[in-house]
C-alpha cells in the first residue's frame, strides 16, 4: 500500500492526526518506552513495524495493536547486526512505499563504576546503545533523503546530556547518541529529513530492573531511589506530541529538565552534586 505524503493536521478537538496512515519502524519495541510508542502509534492510525531481539514479545505487541483495530507487524531484530537493520528498513520502505518514522529505541543499562567494567561490557553497551542507533540512522537516512521527507527519532537519556553518577559507560554511549542526532539534524534539515533525540529521565519501565549492576545491591538500589518515575504511557504521549512539533531535544519528566538547566547554568555545582550522589551510591556497594 502506498500512501500520499501527509501534513500535520488536527481534528476539531485539537487532537493530533499527524501519525495517521504513516509508516513507523520501532526498534526495542517489545517493552518499555518502545512498546508504549508502538501501541500509541497504533491507536493513532499508523502502520507499526515492531522490532525487538525478543521475537515472542514483539509478536505480542503487534497482536495487541491489531486486536485493537490497528495495523502492525513484528520482526526479530538484533540492532548490533548492521545488515539485518538495513534489511528491515528496506523491507518497510518497499512494503509501504515510504518510511515516515524510524524510532531507534533499543537499549540496555549497565550501572556501576568504571573500575568494575570489563572491555566486554563496554563493547556490549556501545554496540547496542550507540552503534545500534547509528545503524538504524544510516539505513533510514538515504531512504528519507530520496523520498524527500521522514523523521529519525533516536532514544538517548538524561545521561546523554550531563554527568550521571555510576553510569559512565551508559553515559558515554548516550552522549554519542545526542551528538549524532543534533549534528545530523543540521545536515538533514534542507534535505527534508527531521531528526529528534529523546532524553528521558525517570520513566516507569523495566530497564532498571533488567539492568546489569556491578557490585551493587539491586534491591537496595531500587528501594532507595529518591523519586517516583513518570508513567510510561504519559511520557510517550508527551514525546509524540513534541515529535509532531519537530522538537530537537526532548527531555522529560520535569525533574530531568531541571537537572539539565542546573548543569548548563552551573556545571561546577552539578559536579559537586554528582560527587555527593556517587558517595551515596557507594554505600550500596556489595563486594562479591
Amino acid at each position: 500500500m502506498h500512501w500520499k505524503k501527509g501534513k500535520v493536521n488536527r481534528d476539531a478537538q485539537g487532537n493530533m492526526n499527524y501519525y495517521k496512515d504513516k509508516a513507523a519502524l520501532i526498534t526495542g519495541g517489545a517493552s518499555g518506552i518502545g512498546r508504549a510508542i508502538c501501541e500509541e502509534l497504533g491507536r493513532m492510525g499508523a502502520a507499526v513495524v515492531v522490532t525487538d531481539i525478543n521475537a515472542e514479545t514483539a509478536d505480542e505487541v503487534a497482536s495487541s495493536i491489531k486486536a485493537a483495530g490497528g495495523r502492525a507487524e513484528a520482526f526479530k531484530l538484533d540492532v548490533t547486526k548492521k545488515r539485518d537493520v538495513e534489511k528491515i528498513v528496506e523491507r518497510t520502505a518497499k512494503k509501504y512505499g515510504r518510511l515516515d518514522f524510524i524510532f531507534n529505541n533499543a537499549g540496555i543499562a549497565i550501572i556501576g563504576e568504571v573500575r568494575d567494567m570489563t572491555p566486554d561490557l563496554w563493547k556490549k553497551i556501545i554496540d547496542i546503545n550507540l552503534m545500534g542507533v547509528l545503524y538504524g540512522t544510516l539505513a533510514a537516512y538515504p531512504v528519507m533523503v530520496k523520498q524527500g521527507f521522514g523523521h529519525i527519532i533516536n532514544t538517548s537519556s538524561q545521561a546523554g546530556l550531563y554527568v550521571v553518577s555510576g553510569s559512565t559507560a551508559y553515559a558515554a554511549a548516550k552522549h554519542g547518541v545526542v551528538g549524532l542526532s543534533t549534528s545530523l539534524r543540521v545536515e538533514a534539515a534542507d534535505l527534508g529529513v527531521k531528526v529528534s533525540v529523546i532524553c528521558p529521565g525517570s520513566i516507569k519501565t523495566n530497564i532498571i530492573n533488567s539492568s546489569t549492576m556491578l557490585k551493587i545491591n539491586k534491591e537496595d538500589f531500587l528501594n532507595k531511589l529518591p523519586y517516583n518515575p513518570m508513567p510510561v504511557d504519559k511520557a510517550v504521549k508527551i514525546i509524540l506530541k513534541k515529535i509532531a512539533k519537530n522538537r530537537s531535544v526532548i527531555v522529560l519528566p520535569f525533574g530531568a529538565s531541571v537537572m539539565w538547566w542546573i548543569h548548563r547554568i552551573s556545571p561546577g555545582l552539578w559536579l559537586t552534586l554528582c560527587r555527593f550522589s556517587m558517595n551515596y551510591m557507594r554505600k550500596l556497594l556489595r563486594e562479591k
